[in-house]
């Protein structure tokens, strides 16, 4: 069963973050592979959703094997301006009623047309046909996710994307995952969400002492159900910081075994994070008094000791920004 099965026992059909991944496969003519899906009928790209523990690559391989019986050895994420996946527009609901927003990402590979001859699906009967598809005379598609991805394909071969469906408005922004931990303990979940670099004039890096753990952190935290990973970093930075950031860029998603993290009570989350850098500012640094002790810049010479840090998840976005500013200082990174 999987990981969201299980937290349907006790949630019932409410709408949850489902983090997954699209497999986008082309032929050689420019084909895409879709599936006829067993649940709806309707048509989409192979993929699925992460098993605890597993980076977005390792999820595509495993889905796009379990959902065809193919293996693509070119499969890449895509870039993330193109790859990421979050927000209102991907709701979805289930012909049993469950509820999700998909948030994740898109692995991109090529395979030669007569790779379908030997596609074997596993007896799951998620996959009832696989054909491959020209852009410009798609099928009927299942979802907004399998829409939005195909917009993608279809913008790099120079076709109009493809409208989406409508969708309910998302749920009022209010404490997702503490609500999911009232009901489920410590057990670990998956914890999406938005992790941000703010830099001062002289180009040092803000960080926050966390009342929760004592440790340093960045700027961010947790996804609402409904809300894009973006929005969350600019949530999450004003709300801890009371800072306004502006434009920001993706630079990273994390995800995977090394990302786990353990709070001192015990509760225990998958981190699946996209750090932004924030290009500006505006706004007076106020720490959210529950949970910031303190706040501090630090120059790349000066940061916290790694093991002062909170977790793999941080000292991996803090390396991040310290190894772009050598390489704009021209030095090594550290």
């Amino acid at each position: 069963m999987s990981d969201l099965l299980n937290l349907r026992a006790v949630w019932g059909t409410r709408p949850l973050l489902s983090v997954g991944v699209s497999v986008l496969l082309q032929d050689e003519t420019g084909r895409v592979l879709l599936q006829r899906r067993g649940d709806d009928g309707r048509w989409g790209t192979p993929g699925g959703g992460l098993n605890p523990g597993e980076d977005f690559l390792t999820a595509a391989h495993r889905e796009l094997f379990e959902e065809t019986g193919l293996r693509c050895p070119d499969l890449r994420l895509l870039p993330l301006d193109q790859g990421l996946v979050s927000g209102p527009d991907f709701y979805h609901r289930y012909p049993t009623g469950h509820e999700v927003y998909m948030v994740g990402a898109r692995a991109h590979g090529h395979l030669p047309a007569a790779a379908l001859a030997g596609a074997q699906p596993d007896d799951s009967g998620e996959t009832l046909d696989l054909r491959w598809f020209p852009l410009d005379a798609l099928p009927e598609l299942s979802s907004n996710t399998n829409r939005a991805s195909l917009s993608v394909l279809r913008a790099r071969a120079g076709l109009a994307g493809l409208p989406l469906q409508p969708v309910p408005s998302p749920p009022p922004v209010g404490s997702h995952l503490l609500a999911l931990r009232r009901l489920v303990g410590p057990r670990p979940l998956f914890a999406p969400g938005a992790n941000v670099l703010i830099t001062d004039d002289a180009g040092r890096l803000l960080l926050l002492r966390h009342a929760g753990t004592g440790r340093w952190t960045l700027p961010g935290g947790s996804l609402e159900p409904g809300e894009s990973f973006e929005a969350c970093a600019r949530r999450e930075a004003h709300e801890e910081t009371g800072l306004t950031v502006t434009a920001l860029e993706p630079l990273a998603l994390s995800a995977g075994a090394a990302y786990r993290f353990t709070y001192p009570h015990g509760d225990v989350v998958d981190y699946v994070s996209v750090l932004y850098r924030a290009h500006g500012w505006t706004g007076t640094l106020t720490p959210q008094p529950e949970e910031v002790l303190e706040t501090g810049w630090f120059g790349a010479a000066d940061l916290p000791r790694p093991e002062d840090l909170s977790g793999a998840l941080i000292r991996d976005h803090v390396g991040v920004w310290r190894d772009a500013l050598a390489a704009q200082q021209g030095g090594q990174p550290a």
